[in-house]
């Protein structure tokens, strides 16, 4: 082989495996389809609330968010259809479009961003992905890799760190980092559970770097995987519909 392409050579590796990792831990959270119920807690130095969701996923392209406690914001509903991501607010009996640059806003309160939740981003299309060393979570040997925007995506974050799992493919640890390089959110996967056939993480906590005793926790009450949902079940009028 010539001398330029032994050097190129773990380039190309450690590029395509890292997009391969992160593939592999997308998939195994995301399925072909989730449905998910979740508890989220948001917790603050003087008081902490909780809140119910349902959520149903098709692939990268579709997802539809509904509250379901507390009282006062029951029945709110999230929509994505590709790039485009709608509210409903029965109390005003309203549908909004959320405009890219509200991506990066709290999500209901909480510590995570609109586009945490609803994944108008992708981690696979919109970031290229290296991989940058080794850690240790727990008991568990995880890659680090490193994800950073591609020049024309338009992405809340401007790096991305993940640590995977290196047998099970669990995302256990990731740092969001804004364009200037500073460190804002730190989440952790906690309570590694068998969900309908997978292994995954079943406690996520979300934690800013700049707001002491601020955090939300994310817990997975239940899991469906792959099971049917057509694609006319994320529409408009399916969000006025659910309850």
């Amino acid at each position: 082989m010539p001398l330029l392409l032994w050097f190129l050579l773990p380039f190309f590796l450690f590029g395509q495996t890292a997009k391969e990792i992160v593939q592999k831990a997308d998939a195994k959270m995301r399925g072909n389809t989730s449905i998910v119920e979740i508890t989220i807690k948001t917790v603050r130095p003087s008081w902490s609330r909780s809140m119910d969701v349902k959520a149903w996923t098709k692939g990268a392209d579709y997802s539809l968010i509904l509250v379901q406690s507390p009282a006062k914001d029951k029945g709110i509903v999230f929509l994505k259809r590709k790039k485009e991501v709608w509210n409903w607010m029965p109390s005003l009996e309203r549908i909004i479009k959320l405009p890219p640059s509200m991506m990066s806003q709290s999500w209901m309160g909480t510590d995570f961003t609109n586009d945490d939740l609803v994944k108008e981003s992708s981690v696979l299309k919109d970031y290229d992905h290296s991989l940058v060393g080794d850690t240790v979570i727990g008991s568990r040997n995880c890659y680090i890799i490193q994800m950073i925007p591609k020049a024309e995506a338009a992405v809340v974050w401007g790096k991305l760190i993940v640590c995977i799992d290196k047998t099970d493919f669990i995302e256990l640890h990731t740092r969001f980092y804004d364009e200037d390089g500073v460190l804002i959110n730190s989440m952790n996967g906690y309570d590694i559970k068998m969900m309908d056939g997978r292994l995954i993480p079943t406690r996520f906590e979300m934690i800013p770097a700049d707001k002491r005793n601020h955090k939300t926790e994310m817990i997975y009450r239940s899991v469906q995987y792959d099971r049917p949902i057509n694609d006319g079940f994320f529409t408009i009028e399916k969000m006025k519909a659910l309850r």
